[in-house]
């Protein structure tokens, strides 16, 4: 839940006589909404509390917004003293563990970008079964389609006929933007399966898929042919969601 609606929800709670905090990343949206109480914090968005793995800083945040409790109802916002510590300090630069560099054909063989990225998918899938197996969960199934089938249907939009939608409520466009969302959260879960001195941030995890792996650059050669696309739906998603634009250039 945004900021704006947190601080407006705190404000319907403490009429009823039940006092709230809350954590902001967002300092602009809670001085203009003025909640009861508010902790800003400094953080990258999606990260209210930190670095992830670091009980010790998490709960001193945590705390911090808890001792807000103390104070009369506001509006009060108190800014968090400490920057979130980085986890690439602790261990140098994380890179995968897996040696993508084994997807490369046999010597005389030719190659294409659809099959390397076949036999790289082939080797991350097994660690993806792995992830989901000690993990109990996954991101992966919003297109509706099976883990094992996302990379030939993504593969299946480099030339025309492109296939079907897997469900039958769901457009073509829409399916293939969630098929892309669904193959960049099976290789995070399957990179980050890897043994590794330290778990990679999102951003670390983010920059191996878009710059070292086949299936970045599968995404990226599918959105400049689809943006030539006579579906003006397919067009929309390539030009504006298939690809983050600090990495549609390489």
């Amino acid at each position: 839940m945004c900021t704006r609606a947190v601080g407006a929800l705190g404000h319907y709670l403490e009429r009823g006589g039940i006092p709230t905090t809350q954590i902001s990343l967002i300092r602009d949206h809670s001085e203009r909404i003025a909640p009861p109480r508010a902790l800003w914090v400094p953080f990258d968005l999606g990260q209210p509390f930190g670095t992830a793995h670091d009980a010790a800083f998490q709960t001193r945040v945590l705390e911090a917004a808890l001792r807000l409790l103390e104070s009369p109802s506001g509006p009060l916002l108190v800014d968090f003293p400490e920057d979130a510590p980085d986890a690439r300090d602790e261990a140098g630069v994380w890179a995968c563990p897996l040696a993508l560099a084994a997807t490369a054909p046999a010597d005389g063989e030719a190659d294409t970008l659809e099959q390397g990225f076949a036999r790289e998918f082939a080797q991350l899938l097994p660690w993806y079964t792995l992830a989901v197996e000690r993990a109990k969960r996954t991101t992966v199934g919003l297109s509706g389609l099976p883990p094992e089938e996302l990379g030939s249907f993504l593969s299946g939009f480099s030339e025309p006929p492109f296939p079907g939608s897997p469900l039958s409520d769901l457009p073509l466009a829409a399916a293939f933007k969630l098929a892309a969302e669904d193959l960049k959260a099976l290789y995070a879960e399957a990179a980050l399966a890897q043994p590794s001195p330290r778990r990679a941030s999102a951003e670390e995890v983010a920059e191996w898929f878009w710059k070292e792996t086949r299936a970045g650059e599968l995404l990226r050669r599918l959105r400049q042919k689809l943006s030539h696309s006579d579906d003006p739906a397919l067009k929309l998603v390539a030009l504006m969601m298939l690809v983050p634009m600090e990495h549609a250039g390489h």
